[in-house]
């Protein structure tokens, strides 16, 4: 930010969809019920655990995690996306947008270390069951979550006052619904080849290589349940790991799609809605993964809804 003087931008436009605007006021109430049932998924998944002592385990607590980053990641980018589509006034301040970026990164690099944690969570629990109140203590637990956010801290706060580092000079048009780190670099008035480099490097590190374990873990729980004997542990063993490696494979899909991609490889347009998949589908669709396929999630959000049903009827 100390080189904010040296650009004459004070402030960003941010486009939308603006080339079709019937579209975007359709997209607003799309939106807008996403938005509000993200929350609300999310905040039922906090609150369940949070208050239900028997998922007081590593695979809630990381659950718990994750939804709180949801609740954040939307926070973020849903507010300000809902205007863009409204109204005509598409403005966002330049520390408006600093802080929009920043927080995108914290949360979504928050998001890909917990996924990691989290398979590393089911790996231990399904291959060494035996060691597992050992290798997964409350200790780990807490070293695990307390470095997945704060590498989502530092990658947040490197790329962001990297990317504002730069002199801004015209023009100010982000084409983009919410202020990504691709759009806005387009707009820099300076080379950016080495940052470039440094972020598709770090993308690499942050999203593949977290990928790749995931993927390892993976090979060696199915081979782990193959092996068992009943077929009652298998078909719980697969329950449990199934909501996970859905989850991760439509944030790191659709993440990877979007910040490893060529320069010009896309149309604007195609990246606006493969950045969407990504904002908006993973934060809602993972409360109803997790709930669904999950039995005990199952069986304490209807203990809890049979607790509120009760405190009405009394």
């Amino acid at each position: 930010m100390k080189r904010q003087n040296q650009s004459s931008v004070f402030d960003f436009i941010l486009l939308g969809f603006s080339n079709f605007p019937e579209l975007q006021r359709q997209l607003f109430w799309v939106f807008l019920v996403d938005y509000l049932v993200t929350l609300l998924g999310n905040a039922i998944i906090i609150v369940a655990v949070s208050l239900e002592q028997s998922l007081h385990i590593p695979m809630y607590l990381f659950l718990l995690n994750l939804s709180v980053v949801e609740v954040g990641f939307s926070a973020v980018i849903m507010p300000e996306m809902l205007v863009v589509l409204s109204s005509e006034n598409t403005r966002i301040t330049f520390s408006g947008c600093f802080a929009q970026m920043y927080f995108i990164l914290l949360f979504g690099g928050t998001e890909c270390f917990l996924l990691g944690a989290m398979a590393y969570d089911r790996f231990a629990a399904i291959c060494h069951p035996l060691s597992y109140p050992v290798t997964m203590n409350k200790r780990v637990f807490l070293k695990l979550v307390i470095f997945s956010w704060v590498s989502g801290i530092m990658v947040a706060t490197v790329q962001t006052s990297w990317v504002f580092s730069f002199p801004f000079c015209g023009p100010n048009e982000i084409s983009h619904l919410f202020c990504e780190t691709p759009p806005v670099l387009e707009l820099a008035c300076a080379d950016t080849f080495l940052f470039e480099i440094y972020a598709f490097t770090g993308t690499i590190l942050i999203v593949m290589v977290p990928f790749l374990l995931i993927l390892l873990s993976y090979v060696r729980i199915l081979f782990a349940i193959l092996k068992m004997p009943s077929t009652t542990g298998r078909q719980k063993a697969f329950s449990t790991c199934a909501s996970h490696l859905t989850s991760v494979t439509l944030f790191y899909g659709t993440a990877s799609m979007t910040y490893l991609q060529p320069k010009s490889g896309y149309s604007p347009e195609t990246k606006k809605l493969m950045s969407l998949a990504y904002t908006l589908l993973t934060p809602l669709l993972n409360p109803l993964i997790y709930s669904l396929r999950n039995s005990e999630m199952k069986r304490v959000l209807l203990k809890v809804w049979r607790k509120k049903v009760d405190l009405h009827t009394f």
